[in-house]
This record gives C-alpha cells, sequence and structure tokens, in this order.
C-alpha cells in the first residue's frame, strides 16, 4: 500500500467497500436461495445458477417490451417480481419431475442437476444467442451520488442493497414466523414425525425448492442493473455461492449472511490491491483453514443429541 496518501487509501477502501456490497447483494440472494434447497433440504443443486440466468432473460425481455410501448421507467419493480415468479414456477417442475426422486441421494442430484444446468445452458444459447445482452435501466436507477468528493457511489448498487435486505427479512419471516416455515423446519429434522402429525411433505419440498429457485431469479434480476447476461453467467457465481453456503453454515441463515459480507468484502478489496486471481485464491485459503479448524461452518446448527 506503499504511494498512497492516507485520504486516497480511506477513498479505496470506501470504493472497493461499496462495490463489495454490491456483489454480496448478487450473493448474498444466490446463497439465500442455495441455503434452503442445500441447508434446509439437503439437495445440491447444481443448477442454482441458471435460475438467476433465467431472472435475469426475463429482466431483459421485459425491459425490450417495456421500450417498445414507452414505460421503461415503470418496468423494473414489475420485473423483479416476474423474475421471481418465472423462475419459481421452473423449479417447482423440476422438483416435480426430477428433484422428488432423488433425495437422500446427494451424488445422484449433483450429478443430475449439473447435466440440467448444461440443458438449461444450451436452452439459453439457442433462445437469446450466445451474446451477452443487457436491460435497459430506467432513469431512476442512472447516476450517483457523492458523499464526498472522492467517493462516488452508484443508485443502482444502493436499491440492489435495498432489495436484497426486504428480500432477507422476507426468507426470515417466512422460514421462522409463519406457519409454513414451521412445516419446512419440522419436515426438515424429522420427515417421518412431521408425515405423522399431517403435514404434506411432498408439497413442503416443492415449494421449497420452487422458492429458493425464485430467490435466485430475483437475484437475476438484481444482477441486470451491474452487468450483462449471457447463457453461463449463471455458472460464474455457483461456485461462491456453495462456498458462502458452507462457510456460514449450511442452515443458518445469519451465517449465509455474515459469510457472504465477508467473502465479497474480502474478494472486493484484495482484488484491487492484487490481481482478480489471486485475490480469488487468498479469500480461499483463508476460508478453507477456518473450516479446518471449524467444518460446521461458522454458524453451525444446534442440534439436540
Amino acid at each position: 500500500m506503499d504511494g498512497y496518501t492516507t485520504s486516497e487509501l480511506w477513498s479505496i477502501f470506501a470504493m472497493q467497500g461499496f462495490s463489495g456490497l454490491s456483489l454480496l447483494s448478487v450473493l448474498l440472494l444466490m446463497a439465500l436461495g442455495l441455503a434452503i434447497i442445500f441447508g434446509q433440504m439437503g439437495v445440491i443443486n447444481m443448477a442454482h445458477g441458471e435460475f438467476m440466468a433465467i431472472g435475469a432473460y426475463t429482466t431483459v425481455m421485459l425491459s425490450k417490451v417495456a421500450l417498445e410501448y414507452g414505460f421503461g421507467n415503470y418496468y423494473f419493480l414489475f420485473a423483479i417480481v416476474a423474475s421471481f415468479g418465472v423462475a419459481f414456477l421452473v423449479g417447482y417442475l423440476v422438483e416435480l419431475g426430477l428433484i422428488q426422486h432423488l433425495y437422500k441421494r446427494p451424488l445422484d442430484t449433483l450429478l443430475a442437476t449439473w447435466g440440467l444446468s448444461l440443458i438449461m445452458q444450451q436452452a439459453f444459447r439457442s433462445t437469446f444467442g450466445a451474446k451477452e445482452v443487457s436491460a435497459e435501466l430506467p432513469e431512476w436507477l442512472m447516476g450517483s451520488f457523492k458523499p464526498t468528493e472522492t467517493v462516488d457511489i452508484p443508485i443502482n448498487g444502493v436499491f440492489v442493497m435495498g432489495l436484497t435486505a426486504v428480500v432477507c427479512l422476507g426468507v426470515f419471516i417466512f422460514l421462522f414466523r409463519s406457519r409454513w416455515g414451521l412445516r419446512v423446519r419440522a419436515t426438515t429434522q424429522n420427515r417421518v414425525m412431521a408425515g405423522a402429525v399431517g403435514i404434506n411433505t411432498k408439497k413442503v419440498d416443492r415449494v421449497t425448492f420452487a422458492l429458493g429457485c425464485g430467490i435466485a431469479g430475483v437475484a437475476g434480476a438484481a444482477f441486470t442493473t451491474i452487468a450483462s447476461t449471457g447463457p453461463t453467467t449463471g455458472s460464474l457465481y455457483i461456485v461462491d455461492s456453495f462456498m458462502v453456503v458452507v462457510f456460514g453454515g449450511a442452515a443458518s441463515l445469519m451465517g449465509t449472511v455474515l459469510s457472504a459480507f465477508g467473502i465479497a468484502q474480502a474478494q472486493s478489496i484484495l482484488q484491487f490491491f492484487m490481481d482478480s486471481s489471486m485475490g480469488k485464491v487468498v479469500t480461499l485459503l483463508v476460508i478453507v483453514t477456518i473450516l479446518m479448524l471449524r467444518p460446521e461452518g461458522l454458524f453451525a446448527a444446534k442440534v439436540r443429541r
């Protein structure tokens, strides 16, 4: 860090820190969906990134329709809801046709969903083309504001962080303050007893898997505000998303949030002072070292023995 003044270092850390928060927002939305599917259900969904791409492509298509009919400033909030709905519906059908046959077979779910991800990538390529596409953002998401003369914060990044906070709160209420969330947790802890007291465990599985996919769709809508979308865009985030879930503790939503924050900030700041690959390597080495000491993750679920 030699050669930088204190003021310059402050500006660098502030800008890179905010950039890390933007990455955190997308990563956390992806990881929340995975925490529900993997942490709550034990399903290794390697196609989770493609559900993010579904949300992104839904937003791109709606932006084109909005521009054609002259309501480009109003479409984005609707696009977020539509992205959730489309990804939720596809996830529901995938669980119905594939995942329901593979519970308690994690290796099989990994292989099956990896194959599904390749099929979905080719479907995106055939439908939308191999080139990356971008959504036209409404005017109220453009521009930035300057809290200081050396720090420039984009408005779209602030919006994405606000969206992430709302989704996190919604997931918490759904899982821990609703009757359906109680059914999900009961099914996770003891499927046989949950069925014995009248819970439709198959329906719980289906809706829970679809919910995780729907949240990935919201991540895709958020992603369009910071980058363009291609057929393999989702696969670029799947490894980091699994890393967030495992590092935070597979069954802990709070662990997922804190893990996503730490990983996103570390990668953003380290990649400024060294190249991108080395920043990821250093972050991964720290995570592996911590997991060697604490293999259950930062926030392990408390289980009565």
